[in-house]
């Protein structure tokens, strides 16, 4: 299990890399700079979120992980 401020630390930095890509493709697609930053931060705030839950939700799950067991010295 990984701490909440882990889970938001690596939520910001996925969607930093996402708001400059998400300003680029908007720009690219609408020609304006205000549109295209408007875009990138509605993105950023709704992806920040769904990721945030997201991380938090899987921690919770079992399913797949490897639990390794103490063996002693």
């Amino acid at each position: 299990m990984q701490h909440p401020k882990r889970t938001l630390a690596k939520a910001l930095t996925w969607q930093t890399s996402g708001l400059l890509m998400m300003a680029i493709l908007g720009y690219l697609t609408t020609g304006s700079i205000r549109a295209a930053g408007g875009l990138a931060l509605a993105s950023f705030a709704c992806g920040t979120v769904t990721y945030f839950i997201h991380e938090r939700i899987w921690d919770r799950i079992r399913w797949g992980q490897i639990i390794q067991q103490d063996q002693g010295s």
